[in-house]
């Protein structure tokens, strides 16, 4: 069942693009501003709109932890702004000053690409607001973005209808001719691992286009030939062009978007419609879902923006906040401990920690006593619920109290990697710690028990580089 929950009109012209975060809601409109809305209750935040385009704003993505917002427009540039204030941390000025439609953020936050009227798609540092490399297209401007799960790779659509793979390098690894008829409109990878009747391994990815075509795909990595984009099979639902695609973060479900003015939701697993809403008056151009809650959000250029619930909501949700952030919990904001409350059905405490300025790191140390005389808390219930909910969050982050982020630890030798590498279950490991256990446990996973697929093991550059950084982050302190 999928309920509509609200209807946001603040914009003054089309929506073309929106995204959600672990705590806010973004648009994007021609009329060049951009709308962030809190997730507790769809409320504006004070500092919206930000305004800081001349000109329309094309596209607007958070980092994946959630700490910036990236815009891009046809004034040629791509700004970063802070989430939590809505200040302007940068303006990216593509090469060639070219009309900007397209920009996304890598899966760890470090890199953000971005994609021109003039085919240049140009890969930034978003740490130090720096240019790393820019490559072009050959024909057409560029019109869609996205990064795979790894980080590894990331690709691009044209308005003439070709994809093109880039590794994290800017290296020009595949390019696919004529993927859709009259142009690609949008792309978009799951983050779910899937197995096929080879038992070889890949991740979806889904393209749209001006053929009114939905497109699967399957990003293969062979330890002989490296990545791969080939085609699965086609989706013909949409009577006109579909403008827009979005994988849920479990990778269930897709989302798309379309001139024929309609919202389908499938079942990836068998293609099927489960719901076509038909609430927009015109072209449907943006999609998004949310990476915690069954919650999706379609925007139009009917100027409003449509926030949806997907059946109920699920229980534990807070359990997968910590699993899902790229964000330490000593480093959450007062907001996201609010929203982690809420997630927890504990929303009697978001007042009470809200005005104790009550972070992350304050809440990792919270005890009973502080509970019942510093917060005032005086439920017993509620005092012993909040207490226990905290204690998994320090279960489930063992490296809380070392400082080192979990993500950086190998799963098996919970000692931070120095060679990470992806094994076919989806996890990164340490190379040798993973090879000795492929060796010795007849290749089952850590983490699942289940027999590994293959022992083909990819290096996960993106995570060595986070890692390297951290370290040297920590020297020089």
């Amino acid at each position: 069942m999928v309920t509509l929950l609200k209807t946001l009109s603040d914009h003054t012209d089309d929506i073309n693009c929106c995204d959600i975060s672990f705590s806010y809601l973004a648009s994007c409109s021609l009329d060049k501003t951009i709308r962030v809305y809190s997730l507790n209750d769809f409320s504006e935040l004070p500092y919206s709109p930000l305004r800081g385009h001349t000109y329309a704003v094309h596209c607007c993505c958070f980092s994946p932890s959630g700490k910036l917002l990236a815009s891009c427009s046809t004034d040629g540039s791509t700004i970063l702004w802070n989430t939590e204030s809505g200040e302007i941390l940068a303006v990216l000025e593509h090469p060639g000053s070219s009309p900007v439609r397209v920009c996304k953020f890598s899966p760890d936050s470090t890199c953000i690409a971005s994609g021109a009227a003039d085919g240049t798609v140009a890969l930034w540092n978003s740490d130090t607001r720096k240019l790393i490399r820019s490559g072009k297209v050959s024909d057409g401007s560029l019109s869609a973005c996205a990064f795979s799960p790894d980080g590894n790779i990331f690709v691009i659509g044209s308005s003439c209808g070709n994809l093109t793979v880039w590794d994290h390098q800017m290296k020009c690894l595949q390019n696919v001719k004529a993927a859709h008829d009259l142009g690609v409109t949008c792309c978009d990878f799951s983050s779910a691992l899937v197995l096929d009747d080879m038992y070889t391994s890949y991740f979806h990815m889904v393209s749209c286009g001006q053929d009114n075509k939905i497109k699967f795909w399957s990003m293969l990595n062979s330890e002989y030939s490296g990545y791969s984009l080939k085609f699965k099979y086609v989706l013909n639902v949409h009577t006109a062009p579909v403008l827009s695609c979005a994988f849920s973060s479990d990778g269930r479900f897709l989302l798309s978007g379309s001139v024929d003015k309609s919202v389908l939701l499938f079942e990836v697993s068998s293609g099927n419609v489960l719901h076509t809403l038909t609430q927009h008056t015109r072209y449907v151009t943006t999609c998004a879902f949310s990476p915690l809650l069954h919650l999706f959000a379609t925007g139009s250029m009917d100027k409003t923006l449509n926030v949806w619930q997907i059946g109920e909501e699920s229980p534990g949700i807070g359990a997968k906040l910590t699993k899902r952030s790229n964000l330490s919990i000593k480093d959450w904001s007062e907001k996201e401990v609010s929203d982690w409350l809420s997630a927890e059905r504990l929303e009697d405490l978001v007042e009470i920690f809200m005005k104790n300025n009550i972070d992350g790191k304050e809440l990792l140390d919270i005890t009973k006593e502080s509970l019942q005389k510093e917060l005032k808390v005086e439920s017993l219930g509620l005092r012993n619920k909040v207490l226990r909910k905290i204690e998994e969050l320090r279960s489930q982050l063992p490296s809380e109290q070392s400082g080192i982020p979990d993500e950086f630890l190998c799963p098996i030798t919970r000692e931070p990697m120095k060679d990470p590498v992806i094994a076919s279950d989806g996890y990164s490991y340490e190379r040798l710690a993973i090879t000795d256990w492929i060796g010795t446990r007849k290749r089952t996973s850590p983490m699942t028990n289940l027999p590994l697929t293959s022992c083909l093991l990819t290096p996960n550059r993106t995570l060595k580089m986070a890692i390297d950084r951290w370290q040297e982050s920590q020297q020089t302190k």
